[in-house]
């Protein structure tokens, strides 16, 4: 049989290299008339050489793709890095083991796919970043799905915990109202795209926030409770929640309605994780009902992978100072290894060093791309599409 994987990506082309040879053409083509000019506005980046190197436009080339080099694994390398995943991985499904892995491996009592004769109207929340969702979908003979997107400021982001979930209180209402649903009540489905401990299909306790998220009294609390609770103090929205689940697992049953082989969900957008179908008996630390089927979807949250420190072998120089300055050091270095958060930062600071070598921009380098987190992931996909 073959086994499909469902892949929802909302970072495109992330080839830094790819992205530092486009800039080195833009550079070759207007330095001879430029650089001189508007060298005045521009500086040398902290502790580069002040002596500038006189090379040629090929020289310049090999030594670009020098730099970038430590940033493509070679097959060796990539096999290293399955081989540890696969090991983490198990140690996430063993119960003795599982408290010291770094890939959690949570069940998330889900145990069947669609089978795609589903059908009714229903609600879809999906937190998951800077931005969050709220969905209208209709199954039937086909799928219709009417949506918004609300942002969730940084201030909130950081703030108390209530104050984050009577956001999305709000913006459900708001949805509701627009659509003129105030007298149904709808079943809803919660997308909370977070490291949890699933103990039903709605109860998940946050273990740790990710993602730039860092509410105070959530963690170690029910998300749908805290739902419900701020719901509650509004007084104007009828949801039934029937499932809380994380964005791998609406991924994979999203494509399974459609493709009856999929059995995982990856995500790579602000954050990475997937997941995956196990067998029961693979997952030691299930504590749920054996009855058929004998399998569950297993939450890996692989974004911390790495964290005890086996992927130190591939890591870069961009990469300690990515997780050195970020909110969570020590924590989640797969995602700062790969994600859309992180990878335009780490492109910036590709760029500087080329810039510190010499090898971009004459040498010299703007106040604006030596300012940390100036250079947006969106900007790769613009410049490499």
């Amino acid at each position: 049989m073959e086994i499909v994987a469902a892949a929802d990506s909302d970072e495109r082309g992330l080839s830094l290299l790819k992205v530092v040879n486009v800039l080195q053409r833009v550079v070759v083509f207007i330095h001879s008339f430029t650089i001189d000019k508007f060298k005045g506005n521009l500086q040398r980046p902290s502790g580069a050489s002040q002596e500038m190197p006189h090379m040629g436009e090929d020289d310049i080339a090999a030594k670009v793709k020098d730099i970038c080099q430590e940033l493509v694994l070679n097959h060796e390398a990539i096999k290293e890095v399955c081989s540890c995943l696969q090991e983490e991985i198990n140690r996430g499904l063993g119960k003795d083991s599982n408290p010291e892995a770094t890939i959690k491996c949570f069940p998330t009592y889900v145990r069947e796919l669609p089978n795609g004769k589903e059908n009714g109207r229903f609600l879809a929340l999906d937190l998951g970043g800077t931005n969050f969702r709220v969905l209208l979908i209709e199954l039937g003979a086909k799928c219709t799905m009417d949506s918004r997107i609300y942002a969730v400021p940084q201030p909130i982001m950081v703030g108390p915990g209530d104050g984050l979930f009577d956001h999305i209180a709000e913006c459900l209402a708001s949805f509701i109202k627009e659509r003129d649903l105030g007298t149904e009540l709808l079943p809803l489905g919660f997308t909370f795209s977070f490291p949890c401990k699933q103990e039903g299909l709605t109860k998940a306790r946050l273990a740790c926030w990710t993602k730039g998220f860092k509410c105070p009294g959530v963690e170690g609390r029910d998300v749908v409770e805290l739902l419900k609770q701020a719901i509650a103090r509004r007084g104007d929205v009828r949801i039934k929640i029937c499932a809380v689940l994380n964005d791998t697992t609406g991924t994979l049953m999203s494509c399974a309605w459609k493709n009856h082989n999929c059995r995982i969900g990856l995500i790579v957008g602000t954050g990475t994780n997937a997941c995956y179908m196990e067998k029961l008996e693979k997952v030691e630390l299930w504590d749920g009902s054996t009855d058929e089927p004998p399998q569950v979807i297993i939450n890996t949250e692989w974004g911390a992978f790495g964290d005890n420190g086996c992927l130190d072998f591939v890591r870069t120089e961009y990469d300690n100072t990515i997780d050195r300055e970020s909110i969570n050091p020590g924590r989640q270095l797969y995602e700062k290894m790969i994600s859309g958060m992180y990878m335009g930062e780490i492109a910036r600071q590709v760029l500087v060093r080329l810039v510190s070598d010499g090898l971009l921009f004459g040498g010299y380098a703007s106040d604006i791309l030596l300012e940390k987190g100036s250079f947006f992931t969106k900007y790769i996909s613009e410049i490499e599409r």
